[in-house]
């Protein structure tokens, strides 16, 4: 495949700490939590009973209020952070660009909380009493389809579904695709809505989550020898990417490259990493070689840091491997530790973050980061932004399943 270059020209993003780019960017900037006990369902009797959830968020800004009613949360986050995308990127849409601009929007889960809604439904009234608009909105490809619809994009269009590797995968998919001469554009990303019932009791019952249930803001501490778990999130991150060709053409403001894309899988367990992440250490050193750097060439990476005793290891083994003498000189952060694990959403935004990084020069922290643990010891940017050069910044994605993705971004430069 030919090296093309791939430019991300608009973002969008709906997060916990955040209903848009800026006002996420801003929060995790300044280290606020996003992570409250849970308000949307009755808690009690559960043993994680916190979430990073989306906050005064209305759709109708971005739906009508009867289109509204037929779409699971999931998708409402995803029209609205790709209506931010594509306001964002000031592109032109008409009759003679349609079939060459696609959409790649993915979901880990896709529309639980549309399915357990409408069971409780059937349960109490019985079949019959179910909503016409159950199928499409627990459909995981929906939101791709909703934003496909919703500006008349006629190309490529699919819905990547790889756990919490989704948005990663979603967006190197998407710069693979224009490389391929299939589309000039691609809007990318991911969205998660699962902070129901049966997504925390299930998670819960498998010992991944926190149970810091008094203390939700300081729950989620990536790398940090206390951690006890994750914190379910939400939201969406979607990227507008372009053939440099086309958004020179037409003027474009360009955030970055996406320069390089690894992706790879464990073959090992269907949820717990190797021990030496060998994995994703492949999935890093591919992303490398795709944009032709060096380990030294990269300034910060965007963990997948999720908070959990293996998987934080694990990564920070496999970056090691990878950056050898230069992981030392690295700046990691996950910023999960604000917005808690966005699941199949994480991949989205935190691009959108690598992206802020790049272009403001600003890394930002892993907060609640108190005690180091010796088998973590990489620097972690501890509790507080910094503020730094960043030309090039790695985004990691890890799955269930033992699906690994990683992103490198560049800084544009002609």
């Amino acid at each position: 495949m030919s090296r093309s270059r791939i430019v991300v020209t608009g973002m969008g993003a709906v997060t916990p700490v955040g209903n848009c780019v800026a006002d996420s960017w801003r929060a995790v900037c300044a280290g606020t939590p996003g992570i409250t006990r849970i308000s949307r369902f009755d808690t009690d009797g559960f043993a994680a009973q916190i979430a990073g959830e989306v906050k005064n968020f209305d759709p109708r800004q971005y739906v009508d209020a009867r289109e509204v009613r037929r779409m699971d949360r999931f998708t409402q986050y995803a029209v609205a952070a790709g209506q931010q995308a594509m306001d964002d990127s000031g592109l032109d849409i008409n009759g003679h660009n349609t079939d060459r601009i696609g959409v790649f929007v993915g979901s880990g889960i896709g529309g639980i909380e549309s399915l357990e809604s409408q069971f409780a439904v059937m349960a109490a009234r019985g079949p019959s009493r179910l909503s016409p608009f159950l199928i499409p909105m627990l459909l995981t490809d929906t939101a791709a389809g909703a934003i496909s619809i919703r500006f008349g994009l006629r190309g490529p269009n699919l819905a990547v579904v790889s756990a919490c590797a989704t948005g990663a995968h979603a967006v190197g998919e998407g710069a693979a695709a224009i490389r391929r001469g299939d589309a000039d554009v691609m809007i990318c990303g991911s969205s998660e809505a699962a902070v129901t019932p049966m997504t925390i009791a299930g998670f819960a019952a498998m010992r991944a989550l926190s149970t810091r249930n008094d203390a939700p803001a300081a729950a989620s501490r990536p790398f940090e020898k206390q951690r006890d778990g994750f914190v379910v999130g939400e939201g969406a991150g979607v990227l507008v990417l372009e053939s440099l060709e086309h958004a020179l053409d037409r003027g474009a403001r360009i955030y970055g490259e996406v320069a390089g894309y690894g992706a790879t899988a464990d073959a090992s367990h269907i949820t717990a990493p190797p021990e030496d992440g060998e994995g994703a250490a492949r999935a890093m050193q591919s992303a490398l070689e795709q944009a032709q750097l060096q380990p030294q060439d990269v300034q910060y990476i965007n963990a997948h840091g999720t908070s959990t005793p293996l998987n934080d290891r694990a990564e920070t083994q496999a970056i090691k491997a990878v950056f050898g003498a230069h992981a030392g000189a690295l700046a990691v952060s996950s910023t999960k530790s604000m917005t808690g694990h966005l699941l199949g959403g994480a991949g989205g935004v935190e691009s959108v973050f690598c992206l802020k990084a790049i272009g403001e020069n600003i890394i930002p922290p892993t907060i609640n980061y108190a005690v180091p643990d010796p088998d973590c010891d990489l620097d972690y940017v501890p509790n507080t932004a910094r503020s730094t050069a960043v030309h090039a910044a790695m985004n990691n994605s890890f799955g269930f399943g033992g699906h690994n993705a990683s992103l490198v971004f560049t800084r544009y430069e002609t």
